[in-house]
């Protein structure tokens, strides 16, 4: 089924965005009549093409079921080398991500900063809201421009429970802390850079509250360490029953 982002046009109808409605008329060749999904306002619905005229307008047919994780799981991603990013944010929003929030840390090669920050995030923004689109997801995770861990972590709701994945914890492993605070509504996991995270990065952590944790015996790539530890998270939230 063909998914677009649309803006409410009446009471019971949509009209599809602009590159929404080029898409689903000169690409897929679709016309009135023809049955697609719309996403609007956080929502999904199935919907009917109403109109090909002045734009793409659809009928609204009826409200499905929202795809959304009952607890906000919030990614504070170390800046990775080369295009690891597009990946990360496109495999974490498939997999349930509410947020992407790149930080800078000490052992982070990249550097971005000013405008090559801000454009990267427009970049990251559009892979989020394709992989939304794809997955069924009527929430498109809000990809946030680079800054400092510390600013990364402000952004995060008060009272957020904070895990941090770390190749040193041995105790704790991150189903078991999840499992332990069920009221939690939102949850924030940092991940390391290529080469981790050092010592100094975790007491920073711990003094805001965190909880390290281990995902067990092996050591991931960053980017696998992403997905692994959204999936994981949501998954003892019975997000994947």
């Amino acid at each position: 089924m063909h998914r677009f982002f649309a803006e409410r046009y009446g009471e019971n109808a949509a009209r599809l965005l602009p590159e929404e409605a080029r898409h689903a008329l000169t690409v897929l060749r679709l016309r009135e009549g023809d049955a697609v999904q719309v996403i609007l306002e956080e929502h999904l619905f199935d919907a009917r093409i109403q109109s090909v005229q002045d734009g793409v307008t659809a009928e609204l047919l009826s409200a499905l079921p929202s795809p959304e994780p009952s607890v906000r799981v919030w990614l504070v991603q170390g800046l990775p080398k080369a295009d690891k990013m597009d990946w990360i944010v496109q495999k974490c929003t498939e997999a349930g991500a509410y947020a992407v929030l790149p930080a800078a840390m000490p052992r982070c090669v990249v550097r971005l900063s000013g405008k090559d920050g801000e454009k990267k995030a427009e970049r990251w923004q559009r892979i989020a809201a394709e992989a939304a689109k794809q997955s069924g997801r009527a929430h498109v995770p809000e990809v946030f421009a680079p800054g400092s861990l510390e600013n990364a972590l402000a952004r995060a709701p008060e009272g957020s429970l904070l895990l941090v994945p770390w190749e040193e914890e041995r105790a704790l492993p991150l189903r078991r802390a999840v499992s332990e605070h069920p009221d939690a509504k939102d949850i924030v996991l940092v991940i390391g850079p290529e080469g981790g995270m050092g010592e100094e990065e975790i007491s920073f952590l711990k003094a805001r509250g965190a909880l390290p944790v281990t995902m067990g015996p092996r050591i991931f790539r960053t980017e696998t360490a992403a997905v692994a530890a959204v999936i994981l998270t949501l998954s003892v939230r019975g997000d994947y029953d």
